[in-house]
């Protein structure tokens, strides 16, 4: 992910808005955190960043494009489409915050990390199992083969001949 400070001392009440459609942003996130995404549509994200007093900002945006993604299940790549819109607000953190800060005080001046922000977001919007359908059928575990482009000559194993009595139990 890239660090993206802005300056937000110098925006005015009224707000200001931001374009980003510069694909490192994404991209660089991609290599840090080894998502396996890559670009189908440009990832474009829309912001305005609105003031608050003087400790903190308001963020509102939204993020389009689209990525592909490797299916969990069978490894076959899909194209997932992103449309979502955020509002986050941030704030300078505690003296005792560990973490690194969105928001800091640089030569007396407030600046908010919007990479951070838009790569919060962009993670957001990822499904925690991508899957290329609901009904996919995954792959053979034994041959490999597709399972949805058809079935594989691999003989199943039926299990413990012992626990077969169970396969059709139902439960009310």
């Amino acid at each position: 992910m890239i660090d993206l400070w802005i300056p937000i001392s110098d925006i005015s009440h009224e707000g200001k808005d931001f374009v980003f459609d510069d694909q490192s942003v994404w991209q660089d996130g991609w290599k840090q955190y080894s998502v396996p995404a890559k670009a189908k549509e440009d990832l474009v994200a829309n912001v305005t960043i609105l003031p608050q007093s003087d400790n903190g900002a308001l963020v509102r945006g939204s993020l389009k494009g689209s990525v592909v993604l490797p299916c969990d299940r069978c490894m076959g790549d899909f194209v997932l489409d992103i449309n979502e819109t955020f509002d986050v607000y941030e704030q300078l953190p505690d003296e005792d915050f560990d973490d690194e800060p969105r928001v800091r005080k640089e030569s007396g001046q407030l600046q908010l990390n919007i990479g951070a922000i838009l790569w919060e977001e962009f993670a957001v919007t990822l499904p925690v199992k991508p899957l290329c359908s609901e009904g996919c059928k995954g792959m053979c575990p034994d041959c490999g083969k597709d399972l949805n482009k058809g079935n594989c000559e691999c003989e199943r194993d039926e299990g413990d001949e012992r626990l077969a009595v169970f396969r059709n139990l139902k439960i009310k």
